[in-house]
């Protein structure tokens, strides 16, 4: 029976040693399923699509940024030169393409690749505070986190962890009684049950909402704040102010964002590169927070801006194009690619010592891994098939 080729989206750390072989290295995000650590991901899956009798088979594994990366090089205009694939949702993280000789790889390589994909799992950046910002807030929701230490970028910039900074910050707004927010000017009392006393009561999306009020009496605040917790009728001072904490989360977060792609584009050095053909360096971006947080897009660029080696120039030249289910597209084109080249070893295995269960398969792994080229993917499929 023929399997279909299926491509695996994995948003976790892992040590890829083949294409389709990953060994998970560590939990984030709020996971904590510690029996799987040190065990290939793409086995666990296999083995429970084999129970079911499903007629696939994984092929290939890639981080989402991955995925995003490829995607948004399969569309990206000829103009462009796909570097980067971030993705700045629940979590945090970020691939981008690296020269091949300013890495060094231990065991087989594919001398004819130049170029190779970097996963930077960037959201675990700076876990001694050496250089991030910290407030009481940060301080506090990771003193309380299931991975306390770990993630300290991702847990200021992501979706999964804005929401509850928020709820912290209103938390201690509410807790300085001469500040009068939500007793003196509003009508109704807080219930103890009110997720503002709950631990990541509060969801993101408030703040996108309460970002998004442009009226004069701020009156799509005050309905959201009265629907949240239960007020007959929330004042417009404490709308103000809830609407001033979320743009401080959501401008630090965004520009926090905007330093990560500052970092890998001046480490690709591809804004000097003379030899570059590209007119602009393409960037793949996917997650609820990039596509649907108001003016995040705008932070980022006014963080890049604002990076000497960057300037007004090199941020014209940034372009950021949103990949919309970019991992799962493009684990399915790595996928694709992954399947046909596995084909024609396994087809030439007669005379190159590869039987037909795929073993000796490393090399041609690699060179899948090492394979992203920087014009569109299109023409990168053609020539890697």
């Amino acid at each position: 029976m023929d399997h279909l080729p299926l491509g695996f989206t994995f948003s976790f750390t892992f040590q890829q040693v083949a294409i389709d072989k990953g060994i998970m290295a560590r939990w984030d995000k709020g996971f904590d399923i510690p029996d799987t650590i040190g065990k290939d991901v793409c086995a666990l899956l296999q083995e429970q699509i084999d129970k079911l009798g499903i007629p696939v088979r994984v092929t290939a594994l890639a981080n989402d940024t991955v995925g995003t990366l490829m995607a948004r090089s399969y569309t990206s205009l000829g103009d462009g030169s796909s570097i980067l694939g971030a993705v700045f949702g629940t979590g945090t993280n970020g691939a981008y393409v690296e020269k091949r000789e300013n890495v060094t790889r231990l065991g087989l390589s594919d001398e004819q690749a130049n170029d190779m994909i970097v996963n930077t799992e960037w959201g675990s950046f700076d876990e001694s505070l050496t250089v991030l910002p910290e407030t009481p807030y940060d301080k506090k929701l990771d003193e309380v986190d299931i991975h306390p230490g770990e993630q300290m970028l991702e847990k200021r910039v992501s979706g999964m962890y804005l929401g509850e900074l928020f709820r912290l910050a209103l938390l201690s707004v509410l807790e300085k009684s001469e500040l009068g927010f939500l007793k003196s000017s509003s009508k109704g009392r807080l219930s103890k049950d009110s997720p503002l006393f709950k631990p990541y009561g509060l969801d993101t999306s408030i703040m996108s909402t309460i970002e998004a009020d442009e009226t004069t009496l701020l009156s799509v605040t005050r309905r959201c704040l009265e629907k949240e917790f239960g007020l007959a009728r929330a004042s417009i001072e404490d709308a103000a102010v809830a609407k001033i904490i979320a743009e401080a989360i959501g401008r630090r977060a965004a520009r926090l964002s905007g330093a990560a792609i500052a970092a890998v584009v001046i480490k690709t050095g591809r804004l000097n590169d003379s030899s570059g053909k590209a007119n602009y360096l393409d960037v793949g971006v996917e997650g609820s927070l990039v596509e649907h947080y108001p003016g995040f897009e705008e932070n980022i660029r006014d963080a890049l801006r604002d990076v000497p080696q960057i300037g007004l120039e090199g941020e014209r030249r940034i372009r950021i194009g949103l990949a919309r289910d970019g991992s799962g597209v493009g684990a399915a084109l790595i996928a694709m690619v992954a399947d046909k080249q596995r084909a024609q070893a396994v087809k030439a295995g007669a005379n190159g010592g590869l039987d037909a269960t795929g073993k000796g398969l490393e090399v041609v792994e690699e060179r899948k891994l090492s394979a992203a080229d920087t014009g569109p993917a299109s023409e990168q499929l053609v020539s890697a098939v």
